[in-house]
């Protein structure tokens, strides 16, 4: 039986995994064992925050391990005669010391006796977090005798909503917050504004504090005047500065060149936004501004950071350059020189990289994994925002996910994420990178790759191998975690053959096997949801390669990436039948996910073939050689409409698989049959016609 549509919203909303506890597990001699003797403690005065950590530690022994322990108020602070305790309780309660970071805090594990220290109310609810996190790795409630204090790397750590766009209920923004991350993106149009239509703004704003996590919004704001303009002030108070009085108690605001463009006078662009005609009606080959480093950009965040400030003095205005990474270094830099110091700069981490495989280069002009970071573009970015000391942000998909593939919840190759992990802590020590934004509009999902990250972006943290292996061991058990960790490593191996080019993200590898193969005629528009942010906006069906000669080089990469994610999946599936029964479920998941992986990377060969035997069949002298063609086509149809059949049962089982936020369920059941009723269309009244027109040109 399978999954029904959104059903994985369900799995979303349980903040703790039923059953995580191995029942024949003994305790250790320097372990610490909490069963259904001990309690959970808080301040007689603790706040609704601090009761709601209490509680959700409580349900987690519960639910996951099957401890059943009360709550109770009282304010020791050291083990007592009251019997065995957990203590969770903020910095000035402790007779120990914790350093000032926020969300930093001390843990004590000993006899009958254990505390969280928060140097903050959300310090004690990460310290409690990761009381869960060990217990999970250790499947069972022990806990190794220790003393130390734990504090986070970065913030904010800033994810969009995996659960829908714009859309974060209560569980969503808890296992946010259980993941480590302090902030969600909120696409923003106005008050209550956003791509959903009417949202409350500030209940959503209460009911992520009350989780321990702020609210950050992107604009989508339209800016249609110049700040030079007398009447520039009035303009943006009815804008942000409305935005901005309607919820005073948002942590900031993320702007970006596509969606924050105004009529720049740099003449080096068009002047207008993008959308909008050009007066004279004539093509104009400038860019718009929302893709140039305009040089009154200075003066025009100037004057939105005054608007929003005058309502809410510490927000943080983020300015992202993600636009025009591609322009010429010079200009770039000289822009970030002229910016006001007292905004965040975010650059995103990889893009704009040439990257060399084969003998070709494979750029990235999004995001990717393949390649591991930092670009050029970022580099440099970082290096000038660091001489001027503006806190740097990066743009670095850690919650799991990138362009790479469109329509997954989260890449499955620790390996590669913990060498970008690794290079953002070395940002971090060069360039003074501060804060991360860790996923974009395709959301974030919890997933092994975000508790790797987790364990990053916390000191101390064991060895990314270590962090690897204890996650494998937690969700494959003894036999089949070995093998997991094998089949990671064939995963992380595979993915730096991907090809990241603009026409394969925003193509076959947007949708995977529900992407089209057509020839020249106009394509039929990919169905789409009425509701979706994006729909099918977003996916380029007329498939164009930037470097024709390149094509068959990024198809023997792509074939060697899907040998070694085939080895690593067949181990994959081996690890998962060594799982104990209470581990198969979501081990039989990641089998899914790793065979979906490989429909996808089948479709981007099959589209690039495709597109050089169209080329071929143009070419076709007569119709002789036009059949010949047509033949080798006709078994390359019917073998990516086998694959997309053989994905149909995958994104049954699993109903995540096929759906992306913003563009709804574009590679379901229904688009993937959609797909193979086109191809057959193609294959039976479309080439038999083109083919007649070869032997029509033979003859004339």
């Amino acid at each position: 039986m399978g999954e029904r549509s959104f059903g994985f919203r369900q799995r979303l909303n349980q903040i703790h995994r039923p059953g995580r506890r191995d029942p024949a597990l003994c305790a250790a001699p320097f372990e610490v064992a909490v069963d259904d003797h001990w309690r959970i403690a808080i301040d007689p005065d603790a706040s609704a925050y601090m009761v709601r950590v209490a509680q959700d530690l409580q349900d987690y022994l519960f639910t996951s391990m099957g401890v059943a322990v009360p709550l109770a108020q009282d304010d020791r602070r050291s083990p007592g005669p009251a019997g065995a305790t957990i203590r969770l309780g903020v910095q000035t309660q402790s007779a120990g010391t914790v350093r000032p970071t926020p969300r930093s805090y001390q843990l004590q594990v000993a006899p009958g006796w254990v505390a969280v220290w928060g140097a903050d109310e959300r310090g004690t609810a990460q310290g409690s977090y990761y009381l869960e996190d060990l217990m999970n790795l250790r499947q069972a409630p022990f806990l190794a005798r220790q003393e130390g204090v734990r504090e986070p790397l970065f913030a904010p750590r800033m994810v969009h909503s995996g659960w829908g766009i714009d859309q974060f209920p209560d569980p969503h923004l808890a296992a946010i917050a259980h993941a480590g991350m302090d902030a969600i993106l909120l696409f923003v149009k106005g008050p209550d504004q956003t791509t959903t239509g009417y949202l409350d703004i500030n209940d959503l704003i209460d009911r992520a504090g009350g989780l321990g996590v702020d609210v950050y919004f992107y604009s989508y704001l339209v800016s249609r005047m110049h700040p030079s303009e007398p009447e520039a002030r009035a303009y943006y108070e009815s804008t942000y500065g409305a935005l901005m009085a309607a919820h005073p108690r948002a942590r900031g605001i993320v702007f970006v060149g596509e969606s924050c463009e105004f009529p720049s006078r740099d003449p080096r662009t068009t002047g207008r936004l993008r959308l909008d005609p050009a007066p004279d009606g004539k093509p104009d080959p400038r860019p718009s501004p929302g893709w140039w480093p305009c040089t009154d950009y200075p003066a025009w965040l100037d004057l939105i950071k005054s608007v929003v400030r005058a309502h809410n003095p510490a927000a943080d205005i983020v300015f992202w350059t993600y636009n025009w990474g591609w322009a010429p270094e010079a200009d770039r830099l000289a822009l970030i020189a002229a910016l006001p110091t007292d905004v965040s700069l975010q650059a995103t981490f990889e893009m704009f990289e040439d990257i060399p495989r084969d003998g070709i280069g494979t750029r990235c002009v999004d995001y990717t994994v393949s390649f591991a970071g930092p670009g050029r573009y970022f580099r440099s970015e970082a290096q000038a925002a660091a001489e001027r000391g503006m806190p740097l942000y990066a743009m670095s998909n850690t919650g799991g996910l990138t362009w790479d593939i469109g329509v997954i919840p989260y890449e499955p190759v620790p390996f590669q994420w913990a060498t970008r992990h690794q290079a953002l802590l070395r940002a971090r020590h060069d360039w003074g990178l501060v804060g991360l934004m860790e996923s974009h509009h395709y959301g974030w999902w919890p997933s092994f790759v975000s508790d790797l990250a987790k364990a990053a972006f916390w000191s101390p943290s064991p060895s990314p191998e270590a962090v690897i292996e204890a996650l494998a061991g937690r969700d494959f058990g003894p036999q089949g975690g070995p093998l997991a960790v094998a089949a990671w490593r064939h995963w992380s191996d595979a993915i730096r053959d991907y090809v990241p080019t603009n026409e394969d993200q925003y193509g076959p590898f947007r949708i995977g096997p529900a992407f089209p193969l057509r020839l020249d005629e106009e394509p039929e528009p990919i169905p789409a949801a009425a509701y979706a942010h994006f729909g099918n906006q977003i996916v380029t069906t007329r498939y164009q390669p930037h470097q024709p000669a390149d094509v068959p080089t990024e198809i023997g990469l792509l074939q060697r990436l899907r040998q070694r994610w085939q080895q690593g999946l067949d181990l994959l599936r081996q690890a998962a039948a060594a799982a104990a029964p209470r581990q198969q479920p979501e081990a039989e998941r990641m089998v899914w996910l790793g065979q979906f992986v490989a429909h996808c990377v089948t479709t981007a060969i099959h589209t690039k073939q495709w597109w050089l035997l169209c080329q071929a069949l143009r070419a076709a002298p007569d119709l002789t050689g036009a059949e010949v063609v047509a033949a080798r086509m006709r078994i390359l149809g019917a073998a990516e409409m086998a694959n997309a059949e053989a994905a149909i049962p995958l994104v049954e089982a699993d109903s995540r698989l096929g759906w992306e936020p913003s563009m709804e369920y574009m590679a379901d059941r229904a688009h993937l049959e959609w797909k193979i009723a086109q191809l057959q269309r193609v294959l039976e009244h479309e080439l038999p016609a083109r083919v007649a027109d070869a032997g029509s040109r033979a003859w004339a």
